[in-house]
């Protein structure tokens, strides 16, 4: 009795397994699927594909199976790209599926290195060329063609984002050499192009090219960089800077949105925050969300490789185009929610669009000021510090810096600050309008004010300083006098060296603070040396020199530092350029302080005010004595590699583990795909 019902329950369990469940263990055993059923084939491409079964079906064959095995699965792939052709829009989806559940399983056999390539086992490799070839022509046209709609323009993008992310290193994926020699960047061109293909499909389209451009990029010629590199379409790089904006926005608007609620409102809720936060050990309201590193990074790219892009980035537009088939056109008309969403997305509503900065790098200014909050968080630092890398792009460009600095291009950027204990912000207001250097440079300042921690930051704070210095170069070279608040970046770099200096032994043995304090008396010196060429104001030039005799004690122990650790094996090169670079402050700090000690005692004063202190200055200047340094107006200028280049492998391979996840399609959407199909006439 007992084993009849053991067999009903086998009965049972055949019953309810998918017919194409079936199917593929016919596939993946030897012979010919067609010798039992001449429709085979017919039949396999109409059954709703399962990928989960498939690559089960895949990884559960023992390695001596595998050459019988393997000539089933090059028929398999062949047909499935076959059938791309086809204009039955299931059998197309059903195929598709297919290939995706076929390259996952080959990758997951191939981990338990069997002696088999992925290449050989899923086409052959005399046939791969050629199927390949042929698979890439009619991805180019399911993606470009206006008989191809939304959700099947999504689930081939899903398609090719598996490939892409079958390996955590890019590099090491063989599959996409393939896509190096059968390219499909006039594909994903012609959809950053168009306006409704952009809306639709923008984010994929970007997080697909960026994931192709990290292939081998620094061993052999990419196809993709050299691509994007000498793109000149305006229409095309302005639909990406479109992408990222929407972006950025919606981020920027999530934090103020975030930051609104915890506002207090009324004289109550005032009084009882005001007393809260006295006894409060964390006065920071955290605002999570979780950065957008495929538009950052098609960011960097952009900015890195093409010089046109930064027309785009620093252009002004009335309102970001989305196209007139965008659900974000036309407040009346209902979106047609595909079947099959895209993998990436970031819902913005239209009034988000029309009340923020449109220019980019505006955008992208506020967006780093939100970043740089919390860099205790690893990916909130790695970021920040790819926003910054962006920044030293930007601040390199000769084109870019000249529209930064054109006093006729003005916006207006929220640069948004920390809530900190020494400090009380400022009560909100509209930020004034300025060139973006202003901003550029109020974003520095306010990360060098608020980021003096114990697990100091360095290598942000280096790439800010270096920011810095850049745009003071442009200036300088230019002679282009921005109307700045100085004053606040000399007290800034001020409070960085003291910071320093004052916990000096626990930062040594996390970084060189060397490096960091001779870059800040750099820009000093870029001041001292070259002030008159780019302050605006005589004035300015004079409020240097009295904010450095009053601050003289800060530097005095500073070369007190360096000389204790000249002799010192490890750091006496370092503490020996930081010596030589203090030169000038010394010689400022040396010339004007006995001056204003003996027009003290003259006068009979015990104390002089900031306006006494700036007469004498004023008197004294014929008599000072400075060095030139040669290469103050210098800098190494960016390079990836090999500065960075662990730093965006790092990155990209984050950023496929997460792409993995999203691309995968549920049972839910795949029904409600075929059954969209199936109703179209």
């Amino acid at each position: 009795m007992s084993g009849d019902k053991v067999v009903s329950r086998k009965n049972s369990t055949n019953l309810m397994k998918e017919k194409i469940v079936k199917y593929y263990e016919i596939v993946f055993q030897a012979g010919n699927p067609c010798d039992e059923n001449r429709n085979f084939w017919n039949e396999f491409f109409l059954l709703r594909a399962n990928v989960e079964s498939l690559q089960n079906q895949f990884v559960a064959v023992s390695p001596s199976d595998l050459p019988t095995v393997k000539v089933n699965v090059n028929d398999l792939f062949a047909r499935c790209t076959d059938q791309l052709s086809d204009y039955h829009a299931i059998k197309i989806v059903n195929a598709i599926q297919t290939m995706c559940g076929l390259v996952k399983g080959a990758f997951a056999h191939s981990k338990g290195d069997y002696g088999f390539d992925v290449i050989e086992l899923l086409m052959g490799f005399e046939q791969a060329d050629g199927i390949m070839q042929s698979l890439m022509e009619k991805v180019h046209r399911i993606l470009t063609s206006s008989e191809s709609g939304v959700s099947l323009k999504n689930i081939t993008l899903r398609f090719l984002l598996t490939i892409v992310t079958l390996t955590e290193n890019v590099s090491q994926n063989t599959i996409l050499e393939y896509l190096m020699i059968h390219h499909i960047f006039e594909a994903l061109l012609a959809m950053l192009s168009d306006s409704s293909l952009r809306a639709d499909h923008g984010n994929d389209t970007v997080l697909l090219l960026m994931l192709l451009v990290q292939y081998r990029k620094y061993e052999s010629t990419n196809p993709y960089i050299v691509s994007l590199s000498i793109l000149d379409s305006d229409i095309a790089l302005n639909g990406l800077s479109q992408i990222i904006a929407l972006s950025l926005i919606g981020h920027n608007r999530h934090y103020k949105d975030k930051i609104s609620q915890h506002k207090p409102s009324g004289l109550m809720s005032t009084f009882t925050s005001m007393v809260g936060s006295m006894f409060s050990s964390d006065e920071t309201v955290k605002v999570k969300f979780k950065p957008d590193i495929p538009l950052l990074l098609a960011l960097y790219e952009s900015v890195h490789l093409n010089r046109n892009f930064v027309l785009a980035l620093t252009t002004s537009h009335a309102a970001p185009n989305l196209g007139s088939s965008s659900s974000l056109a036309d407040d009346t008309e209902e979106p047609v929610t595909p079947a099959v969403p895209r993998a990436s997305e970031v819902p913005v509503s239209k009034t988000e669009l029309l009340d923020q900065p449109t220019n980019l790098l505006a955008t992208f200014l506020e967006y780093t000021s939100v970043i740089a909050h919390d860099v205790r968080d690893e990916v909130n630092f790695n970021v920040c510090r790819l926003c910054f890398i962006i920044l030293t792009c930007v601040s390199e460009d000769q084109y870019a810096n000249s529209l930064m600095h054109d006093s006729n291009i003005n916006f207006r950027v929220p640069i948004h600050k920390l809530p900190m204990r020494h400090r009380k912000l400022p009560v909100e207001t509209t930020p004034p309008s300025t060139p973006l250097a202003y901003s550029a440079l109020e974003l520095q300042v306010e990360f060098i004010v608020s980021h003096m921690m114990k697990q100091m930051p360095a290598d942000l704070y280096i790439l800010s300083l270096g920011i810095i210095h850049r745009l003071l170069v442009y200036q300088k070279k230019s002679r282009v006098r921005l109307v700045y608040p100085w004053k606040s970046l000399w007290s800034a770099l001020t409070s960085l060296v003291k910071y320093m200096l004052s916990n000096e032994t626990a930062l040594l043995k996390m970084c060189n603070i060397f490096i960091i304090a001779q870059k800040v008396v750099n820009i000093f010196n870029m001041f001292i040396t070259y002030g008159d060429t780019f302050l605006a104001t005589p004035n300015s030039y004079d409020e240097l020199y009295y904010e450095l005799i009053r601050t003289h004690a800060v530097y005095d122990n500073l070369y007190t530092f360096a000389l204790r650790y000249s002799t010192s094996s490890e750091w006496k090169d370092d503490s020996a350029r930081l010596i030589h670079s203090l030169g000038n402050i010394r010689a400022v700090v040396n010339h004007f302080r006995p001056k204003v000690d003996s027009w003290a005692k003259v006068n009979h004063l015990s104390s002089l005010t900031e306006e006494q202190v700036l007469e004498v200055v004023r008197s004294n200047y014929d008599s000072l004595t400075l060095k030139l340094h040669d290469t103050l107006d210098h800098y190494e200028r960016y390079s990836e590699k090999p500065k960075e280049a662990n730093f965006f492998i790092q990155m990209v391979r984050s950023l496929v583990k997460d792409v993995r996840e999203k691309v995968v399609l549920s049972k839910l959407e795949q029904a409600s795909l075929l059954k969209e199909f199936s109703t179209i006439s």
